[in-house]
């Protein structure tokens, strides 16, 4: 059983607040197109006034961290993948995980049953390009209320572009592809920077990460632009059948004065392609790949901006006026230490006690694996917990919160303290 507690409302940080859903704003369909939004929201009806009470988080956080010595351990020997990218849980099942193939697979494996097959779950081989190295089906999320309605989300490319689809799996064994409902397509310039992760917060919205658009140095200037949706983590609300989706009513651009996607939750960002919520902390953190020196971990909070392609991280990278509120990463490395960042997830499983409230992440170029400690403060500490050969595409987390690692080149691999 997870450890249970209640965090005065004092000691939580600030780096990001993710609120309850608020009432969301219909939009149309979006299809290349600004959105046409209502000049006012309409009006939420005031709720009556409660006594203050302390919040409640569902994890522990350690006052410090000391790592212990780690392992990586080959969690399904009898089964290997095809440039796997993702692995996911479907918040249902503790005998489920879903395995994702950049070429556009998804298998199920029970992670209980190391010597189990994995188990064809949806098929979009025949939808997904994958003609450039990083285009594919790369992220998969499954509805809050999966158990009861079954569905579930895709981000895949094709012809130039990024899809945002929904799902239905009525059996919860298999997906029909007839069901497909496309909420979100945005064009893609080149074939790389395509970010990818599609998760659902806290909140109940759908966060997508998206790409400056590729080639090397946003030479359209996507990441900065609030008319793209490069660059960017965009948030929205899937909750209707009337509509594609709707806008969250506190997304931070919907009535700004200037002309911007309604969508975009965090803008100024190269690549993140990962991103968590720490909900021990109530944090976003996404890794945000570098151009030529620095590999990034950022703290997104609504309407921020990461500073990109004016910064790579902490250093100025294009010669012009800087954005006045460019945020820092929270912790950045050199090119010496690793060249590709691939975002992990804050462990609060019950396995690893060392690891509790550790933002677990690697490299996919070095093998590195590190895990970052954030103070009350927000002040970063890192660690390297292992050095690995493994072309590390990703981490997941089992719905007991276990941790995973994806090696890109057909193995997944669970991470294992040593006694």
């Amino acid at each position: 059983m997870k450890k249970l507690m209640i965090l005065l409302l004092a000691l939580i940080l600030t780096a990001c607040t993710i609120d309850p859903k608020e009432e969301p704003v219909p939009t149309d369909p979006v299809m290349e197109e600004p959105v046409e939004t209502p000049s006012e929201t309409p009006p939420v009806p005031e709720e009556p006034e409660e006594e203050e009470t302390e919040e409640e988080y569902p994890f522990i956080l350690p006052d410090e961290f000391s790592p212990g010595s780690y392992r990586v351990e080959d969690t399904f020997p009898s089964v290997s993948f095809q440039e796997p990218l993702a692995l996911v849980s479907d918040g249902v099942s503790d005998e489920r995980i879903y395995v994702v193939e950049r070429g556009g697979m998804v298998y199920l494996l029970n992670p209980k049953e190391p010597g189990s097959e994995k188990i064809p779950f949806l098929d979009l081989t025949e939808a997904v390009d994958t003609s450039g190295q990083e285009m594919g089906l790369l992220g998969l999320a499954f509805h809050p209320d999966y158990d009861e309605y079954g569905y579930l989300f895709v981000n895949y490319t094709r012809s130039g572009e990024t899809v945002i689809s929904r799902f239905t799996s009525s059996d919860r064994e298999t997906v029909d592809l007839t069901s497909e409902k496309i909420l979100l397509t945005y064009s893609q310039p080149y074939s790389n920077h395509n970010g990818g992760t599609l998760l659902f917060g806290p909140d109940g919205y759908l966060y997508i990460s998206s790409g400056d658009g590729g080639s090397s140095g946003d030479p359209n200037n996507e990441a900065q632009n609030l008319t793209s949706y490069l660059g960017k983590i965009l948030r929205i609300d899937v909750d209707t059948e009337d509509q594609p989706y709707l806008i969250p009513a506190d997304n931070p651009l919907l009535h700004a004065e200037e002309e911007a996607r309604d969508e975009i939750y965090a803008y100024g960002l190269r690549n993140p392609w990962k991103f968590s919520f720490d909900e021990g902390r109530n944090l976003l953190v996404a890794a945000d790949v570098g151009q030529g020196e620095i590999e990034e971990i950022d703290l997104i909070v609504s309407g921020g901006n990461y500073g990109w392609n004016r910064f790579e991280g902490t250093r100025p990278y294009k010669d012009g006026a800087a954005p006045i509120d460019h945020i820092p990463p929270v912790y950045e490395y050199p090119h010496s230490e690793g060249r590709s960042i691939t975002g992990g997830f804050t462990y609060y499983g019950d396995a690893m006690d060392s690891l509790q409230g550790a933002y677990v992440y690697g490299d996919f170029i070095s093998g590195t694996i590190w895990a970052l400690w954030l103070d009350e403060e927000n002040q970063a500490e890192n660690h390297t917990l292992l050095d690995t050969d493994l072309m590390v595409s990703s981490f997941g987390v089992d719905n007991e919160g276990e941790l995973y690692i994806v090696d890109f080149k057909g193995r997944i691999y669970t991470l294992k303290e040593e006694e």
